[in-house]
């Protein structure tokens, strides 16, 4: 593939002249945190971890991991790996994972981040669309077989050289990672190749990949420039210091998990604590045993832990909580901070680089339980853009999609022959995201729906997304999702596609009541109520995202 230039020279030129990007690098950071931290914690594998890959949970220095790091990075230069090249990742959060990425970066390669449960039509999508060189993978990840189906379609994707995997039982033809010690000669090795190799703030350390919930994944290529100082916002609202200790329950294919996680623990130095996949009882064990004070994850995430509150749930280190992919209320942020003396902090973002945080202490006029995001701040400018007319929108209420110009905006998807230029003629980016602007002297924008969501009925366009963040308070609900379906000359009909608890049972006329006694119109309640059957609920990306193309699909079907 060769060496990915990012940004153009004068994108590079304001924003390192304004001082939102700096010359840091990923290499440096590393670096940085191995003088300061050498024999500090920096790393804490799942306690579960051999549930589903080969080996044993373990902890690891930041001394430690600097040499296995240069282990797995001279392990590569053998594998004719060069700066430049694209290396396919396909692990789930554990320690090695972290270690690969590491490695990656410190000879100059670019990681193809991939989802655990990535099919082989997949592999063979993201790997060809890429231009992977390497794959780095596991012999198994749960009771998938990994290592063999990357085997399997080697031949479909002409420019994959070398496949290498940990565990045991490793294919023929892959080279086994395993785990050694490192040597001097590995640690020379890997120096000589740094030393000659010329690093600049606009080269590609990632791609990333949309969720695929309208279609087909696109690339989203990363530098560290960008991605840093999207990173440094993450830091800020979540007031991390290197004295903290991180959770991580995202999957690093994800913008929580590589820039609201990954970069954040490098840039502080604080421990990274590893979770896969999301098991409750797991999750509230590793908060507890490893003192973590800053986690992050979904609204229904808080929903769970709070439904544990009758068994023994110990919270007492955690402070901050990062909420992502749907709204909170007031009342929960209230409720966490008085139970358990957490602040609750709602982000809203993406894997192309929008960056919004909430500010839980303003209310909204039209909707007090909705959190809403400041229209200025953060070296970013948001703006609201009527779809039909291209008209800039200033009045308040009035819906419009968000567009973002900034130094956390990615540059363009990877492949733009294929997917649309998803800027304007002014450089912002088009997101899909419909908001408002609302909240105290009109100085804030609130979400309302994603375009492709939004539902239109008897001419009122409703969004799903207030009416899910209340649904998702009644006691009975455990996740929930809200769509529109055809409904004849009415447009369409709002349906509420719901999980309940174990023994809870709901009807539509009690959504209906519970939804009018918080303040929504009788017109926007949902007129279909659909219980979700079977252990697997809502459908969802690989992400964690509702496929609601999926269920409107279902719904049209009967």
């Amino acid at each position: 593939m060769g060496s990915l230039k990012i940004h153009p020279q004068i994108r590079i030129d304001e924003y390192t002249k304004s001082g939102v990007w700096t010359r840091d690098t990923v290499q440096q950071l590393l670096a940085d945190r191995v003088r300061e931290r050498g024999t500090q914690l920096a790393i804490v594998d799942p306690v579960d971890k051999s549930d589903y890959v080969d080996g044993v949970p373990g902890r690891i220095t930041w001394a430690e991991l600097d040499g296995e790091v240069d282990r797995l990075a001279a392990l590569l230069l053998h594998a004719d790996v060069r700066a430049g090249e694209v290396i396919g990742v396909q692990l789930p959060n554990t320690i090695e994972q972290i270690t690969v990425v590491l490695a990656a970066w410190r000879i100059g390669a670019i990681v193809s981040l991939l989802a655990v449960h990535s099919t082989e039509p997949e592999i063979v999508e993201v790997c060809n669309e890429s231009c992977v060189s390497a794959f780095v993978t596991a012999s198994r990840i749960g009771s998938n077989h990994v290592a063999e189906q990357v085997v399997s379609v080697r031949t479909q994707i002409p420019t994959l050289r070398t496949v290498l995997s940990y565990g045991v039982g490793v294919p023929d033809g892959v080279v086994r990672i395993g785990h050694g010690v490192p040597t001097a000669a590995d640690a020379a090795e890997v120096a000589a190749h740094v030393a000659a190799t010329d690093v600049a703030i606009d080269d590609c350390i990632a791609i990333c990949w949309t969720s695929g919930t309208e279609g087909l994944p696109k690339g989203v290529p990363h530098a560290h420039c960008e991605s840093l100082a999207h990173a440094r916002g993450v830091v800020e609202a979540a007031g991390l210091t290197a004295g903290d200790v991180v959770l991580n329950p995202f999957p690093m294919t994800t913008a929580a998990g590589i820039i609201g996680t990954m970069l954040p623990w490098l840039s502080t130095g604080c421990v990274l604590v590893q979770h896969q996949p999301f098991r409750l009882d797991v999750f509230l064990r590793q908060i507890a045993d490893e003192k973590v004070t800053y986690t992050a994850g979904r609204p229904s995430m808080l929903a769970a832990v709070e439904l544990r509150e009758g068994g023994a749930v110990d919270l007492s280190t955690l402070t901050r909580v990062g909420v992502g992919a749907g709204h909170l209320t007031p009342e929960t942020v209230q409720r966490w901070r008085e139970r358990h003396g957490v602040d609750l902090v709602n982000f809203f973002g993406t894997i192309e680089g929008v960056s919004l945080r909430s500010d839980p202490a303003a209310r909204s006029v039209e909707r007090p339980h909705s959190l809403l995001y400041p229209r200025s701040g953060g070296g970013s400018v948001l703006k609201l853009v009527d779809q039909q007319t291209g008209a800039e929108i200033t009045e308040p209420g009035v819906l419009g999609e968000l567009r973002v110009k900034g130094p956390t905006v990615f540059s363009g998807y990877l492949n733009p022959a294929r997917d649309r230029d998803p800027f304007d003629a002014d450089g912002f980016l088009m997101t899909g995201d419909l908001f408002v602007i609302d909240g105290p002297d009109d100085a804030y924008l609130r979400f309302v729906d994603r375009a492709s969501d939004i539902i239109r009925r008897n001419g009122v366009r409703i969004g799903s997304v207030d009416l899910e963040a209340l649904i998702a308070e009644h006691p009975a609900v455990s996740d929930v999702a809200v769509v529109g379906c055809p409904d004849g000359r009415l447009g369409e009909q709002v349906v509420a596609v719901v999980s309940c608890l174990p023994g809870a049972a709901i009807s539509l006329e009690e959504i209906g009541r519970f939804l009018e006694d918080r303040g929504i119109d009788p017109g926007e309640t949902p007129q279909r109520l659909v219980i979700a059957k079977g252990p697997a609920g809502l459908p969802r990306s690989s992400t964690g995202k509702i496929l609601k193309r999926v269920l409107r699909r279902e719904l049209e079907r009967g």
